[in-house]
């Protein structure tokens, strides 16, 4: 059963540096690719598969980290992957080819979503109700703090050592993660409520979760207006260092208001838990985010230059929207399934990170040539995730009367 606590902080720190692998991975070798590519022979697009593997291999597990939680405990999980993350990571400094990169890119990929995944799982295990969204919040904000500081930690990396100390970094943090949950992480899934690991249940829970209309129009809500910023992700090095004519060191112009979006909106999401409803703060998100893409559309159409601040100041207000709104709604996504909550957070996990592999692979590649296309696409996803959130409440409106 939940338990409330006053203080959740120590748990808040962990879950959030668990979290942390997923954006290390992506950002922290992104100031880096060129030189990666140059000296394994590989052009940008083939670079560009080092991410895109990566996600889709992230994406494809996150369909069993919180099954397999469901059935072995949260524990178990957490330390396998983090320790495989470390080994994957090792693989990758030691690479000479692009094939040994992308080979364990892809290890890196299935280890990477464990801690955001099982993560909110364990959240839900301990709290419920406005509890549990403040403690997400929490999670939010410090994990929200890795997206900053890794194009800039890889900036420095590589500029100091080499590119193949970023991926040794990245092993030291999979084994700092590893002793720190194996001294610090309590199992928060007794053995009486486990789900039996078998592949018929498997594929039943999945379909139970996947067919609820519900549940696919909420994960399609989160998904896009995720992807409405993330599209920026893979665009960086064409956006900050094409448009905006920034070095490898700095990043920090893009990711730093971003990031900082995402942590006043997190904020944000835990003052207002209790004293407002689920449905009003998202709401509230979704105004903010409105006015930033339409900002970010406006400034691309009629500025003669990019310049800076302004090329990167709307993102600072889409993220706070996105964040605003996000706890609120996968909180709302889990609780529809009280026996399957790390299923249900598994395939969530999944359909966003297949639709972030999506943009990284095809849609960033057809508009990172032009701020303006970048801004547009980013007012469409934003719309279609609009959309999907309406038709949700729409639903719930039908089924009330």
């Amino acid at each position: 059963m939940p338990r409330t606590s006053r203080n959740h902080f120590g748990l808040a720190v962990l879950l959030a540096a668990l979290s942390t692998l997923g954006p290390f991975s992506i950002d922290t070798f992104l100031p880096a690719m060129r030189a990666i590519g140059d000296t394994l022979s590989a052009s940008p697009l083939e670079m560009q598969q080092a991410l895109t593997v990566y996600l889709f291999c992230y994406a494809l597990m996150m369909l069993w980290h919180g099954s397999i939680s469901d059935a072995v405990g949260r524990r178990p999980v957490i330390l396998v992957t983090t320790l495989l993350f470390g080994l994957a990571s090792v693989g990758c400094a030691l690479s000479d080819s692009l094939g040994a990169l992308l080979l364990f890119r892809a290890l890196q990929g299935l280890c990477g979503g464990a801690g955001l995944v099982v993560g909110r799982a364990i959240i839900r295990d301990r709290l419920e109700g406005a509890a549990a969204q403040r403690l997400m919040s929490q999670v939010t904000m410090l994990f929200s703090l890795s997206p900053a500081i890794a194009p800039v930690v890889g900036g420095w990396l590589f500029g100091a050592f080499g590119w193949h100390s970023i991926f040794v970094f990245m092993a030291l943090v999979g084994f700092a993660l590893f002793a720190m949950c194996w001294f610090g992480l309590p199992e928060t899934h007794p053995r009486e409520a486990r789900q039996p690991l078998r592949a018929r249940n498997l594929l039943s829970s999945y379909w139970r979760v996947g067919r609820t209309v519900n549940f696919q129009l909420l994960t399609a809500a989160v998904s896009l207006n995720f992807a409405g910023f993330f599209l920026y992700v893979p665009s960086a090095p064409m956006f900050l260092m094409q448009h905006l004519h920034l070095g490898p060191t700095q990043f920090l112009w893009l990711f730093g208001p971003a990031v900082s979006g995402i942590m006043f909106g997190a904020y944000l999401s835990g003052r207002m838990a209790g004293h407002f409803s689920p449905r009003e703060i998202v709401s509230r998100g979704y105004a903010l985010m409105f006015a930033a893409a339409l900002a970010n559309l406006a400034y691309n159409l009629f500025a003669a230059e990019q310049a800076l601040p302004w090329a990167v100041l709307p993102l600072a207000l889409y993220t706070t929207g996105m964040s605003l709104a996000a706890p609120s709604i996968t909180l709302n996504l889990m609780d529809q399934f009280p026996a399957l909550r790390g299923t249900a957070s598994s395939l969530q996990g999944f359909c966003q990170t297949m639709v972030s592999s999506l943009v990284a692979g095809v849609v960033a590649p057809l508009a990172w040539a032009s701020p303006l296309r970048l801004a547009l696409v980013m007012n469409g996803l934003l719309i279609l995730g609009f959309v999907c959130r309406m038709g949700y409440r729409w639903r719930i409106r039908s089924q009330q009367h």
